[in-house]
């Protein structure tokens, strides 16, 4: 779970370059910041560091972390239940401190040696950023101030985040830019790519070592101890809320006779009688050629004929169905008066539009019969019915939010409104009890989740849309339980089960360790297998080049990756992921790459290692701003923080 954070988190680099507001706000959605440029270097509580005389505070860490926290949660599935305490347990703390560190460092660095982003570029980055677009995609001042207000930021926060990003850019651009990587250094590292390496592989399963005496109370106590964060309960949430939607308010949606028929009434077009007619159209400058063309018609010559003699084909000429209404937009209203009037198979007179003269002919003539009222009242009552119940729902859902703005409560709002509460037992981010296993989720609680979790304890309460707007709920967050361990009594069961199956991984790895001795000592892998006194799968050849193994951007998995660490004819161990058991890699031999026979090898390498230069140069750059400008952490502020989000402070 931890793997995607820590990889997203690596560098502080990427986040100069990317921008903290980016970031941390257009994308993850933190909170307001305050003063210094990207963000508060003022503000309360403990001071953490100190960046060339400016504080940094423990809270503008605290919404840096819980915006990270947010990015790793909605961009990977697998991390959809992290909490805090996770995230502190796995580092991220850390890394959050610094790249913020690293990033302000270099903005005020910056700063204080000339360098400036005007108005009118941060003006220019604003109109840049997508999410700030209107409907003809361009910027938009109402979407931009509305986007703003939902994230509770200020223009002139926005705008010093902004601007810290471009001075930090004006510096990193150039250091990373003109990054070099020479054939030199490049080719060896390319070669090693197309290294192939031989060997077996055979595997000590822990599942081989189970049974021995139950652990005693003592080995549980010390093993749940030694391993408190595995029994640790991620953070809780007792959520309440209260649905309203299309259901709720059919009754009071119902449309009555006199709207029926004041509808049906106003719309007599629509459900009246209708003619369409097929037509074939010429239109020529000529009035004496017009006539001669109608006289022609009606003399016998078929109207596509006639129209062949004056140079137009069959596609010129046919309009297709009209209404009466449809072909005087298409010609004019005389036109149309005109071969309304005319009888299936006549043609018209000329008439004269500002195009020339008409010549028209009635194809054929189709009659829809009108619908009386009593046909369409339930066609009506249904339209009537969703009409209303859209105003209404849009009503409520602006009367609630609009009494959520003026002070209101969850309850005062349930009550006003008359709305029925659910209220969950504590919950997990994934919609799991921990302390009612059996309970379940309902399923509109599951779209609630996300939006329950990112919410503060005090936040006022929301209103959520629920699948297609059929369905909305007033959403409240009652409780905060922090993370905490499971009671030793609670989680016996669990430990005792833990400390068996350690003791089984630890026999596996005497078992393995013993294997690689003999192997090391000259036995064959197989032989030594064979001999381990415990049945055994028998090992078997593995290998390949480096670059086949890595293919895919999937890491190998670790006994191949183990194999190209190694010299040929040694013998090592590694554990198998979630304890397992354990593998025993054994190399036979080395076949060494040359990769001066794949010239694209090493331009694919180069650009690689340019990328890495550039971070590491970006990386000592900030590192020699921030000894410039005596930057100071404090770490007992920072201890304190660490325990505060990881909930060792409310578990005292």
């Amino acid at each position: 779970m931890l793997s995607f954070f820590r990889r997203a988190l690596s560098s502080w680099a990427i986040l100069g370059l990317l921008g903290l507001v980016m970031v941390a706000f257009i994308v993850t959605g933190v909170g307001p910041t305050d003063g210094f440029g990207g963000g508060a270097l003022g503000g309360s509580g403990d001071t953490v560091a100190k960046i060339g005389g400016e504080k940094l505070h423990a809270s503008e860490i605290t919404r840096r972390a819980e915006s990270e926290l947010r990015a790793v949660r909605q961009q990977s599935p697998e991390n959809q239940g992290l909490d805090m305490a996770t995230f502190v347990a796995g580092g991220g703390l850390e890394t959050t401190l610094a790249q913020t560190i690293g990033a302000r460092a270099m903005e005020l660095w910056a700063r204080r040696h000339g360098m400036t982003a005007s108005d009118k570029l941060i003006d220019g980055e604003i109109a840049s950023i997508g999410a700030f677009a209107g409907p003809t995609g361009k910027f938009d001042r109402a979407v931009f101030e509305g986007i703003l207000a939902r994230e509770r930021l200020s223009e002139r926060d926005l705008r010093g985040d902004l601007g810290g990003d471009l001075i930090r850019r004006q510096l990193l651009v150039p250091i990373t830019g003109a990054t070099k990587a020479p054939a030199s250094l490049i080719t060896p590292y390319a070669s090693l790519l197309l290294e192939a390496r031989q060997g077996m592989i055979g595997v000590v399963p822990t599942q081989a070592m189970a049974g021995g005496t139950p652990p005693t109370d003592a080995e549980i106590n010390a093993f749940y101890t030694k391993n408190i964060a595995r029994y640790t309960i991620p953070e809780r949430r007792v959520i309440r809320y209260a649905l309203f939607g299309r259901e709720q308010l059919a009754a009071a949606t119902k449309p009555t006779e006199a709207e029926i028929a004041a509808f049906y009434k106003s719309n007599a077009a629509t459900y009246g009688a209708k003619q369409t007619r097929a037509l074939s159209q010429v239109i020529l400058q000529d009035q004496k050629a017009a006539q001669a063309l109608a006289a022609n018609v009606r003399g016998g010559t078929g109207f596509a004929a006639a129209a062949a003699k004056q140079g137009f084909g069959a596609a010129d000429i046919a309009i297709g169905e009209q209404t009466s209404d449809a072909f005087a937009r298409l010609a004019s209203p005389q036109v149309a008066a005109a071969a309304f009037a005319a009888p299936q198979g006549g043609v018209t007179d000329p008439v004269r539009s500002p195009l020339g003269w008409h010549v028209v002919h009635v194809d054929a003539i189709k009659s829809v019969p009108g619908r009386t009222l009593d046909q369409v009242r339930g066609e009506l009552a249904a339209s009537l019915e969703k009409q209303k119940t859209d105003e209404a729902i849009a009503n409520m859902v602006s009367s609630i939010e609009d009494a959520v703005a003026g002070g209101s409560s969850f309850d005062d709002v349930v009550k006003s409104e008359k709305l029925t509460v659910i209220t969950t037992p504590p919950v997990m981010a994934d919609g799991r009890s921990p302390d009612q296993p059996s309970w379940a989720a309902p399923p509109e609680l599951r779209v609630l989740l996300k939006r329950a979790f990112e919410a503060a304890a005090d936040e006022d309460p929301t209103v959520e849309t629920i699948g297609g707007g059929q369905l909305h709920a007033l959403l409240g967050v009652s409780r905060v339980i922090p993370a905490a361990p499971a009671p030793l009594a609670q989680a016996r069961p669990q430990v005792a089960a833990d400390v068996a199956a350690d003791r089984a991984f630890q026999r596996a790895r005497a078992v393995a360790n013993a294997i690689t001795a003999k192997a090391k000592a000259g036995v064959p892998l197989a032989k030594a297998f064979a001999e381990a006194g415990v049945k055994l799968p028998a090992p078997e050849r593995a290998g390949g080049r480096q670059i086949d193994i890595a293919r895919g951007g999937t890491p190998p998995p670790p006994p191949l990756a183990l194999m190209f660490g190694m010299t040929q004819g040694d013998t090592k161990i590694i554990a198998a992921p979630g304890q397992q058991g354990w593998f025993v890699v054994h190399l036979d031999r080395i076949e060494r790459g040359d990769a001066r026979q794949t010239p694209g090898l090493i331009e694919a390498t180069r650009g690689q290692f340019v990328e890495v230069l550039g971070r590491e140069y970006a990386e000592q750059f900030s590192i020699a701003a921030q000894k410039d400008l005596n930057v100071s952490r404090d770490t007992a502020a920072i201890a304190r923080l660490k325990a505060q989000l990881s909930g060792a402070t409310a578990a005292q």
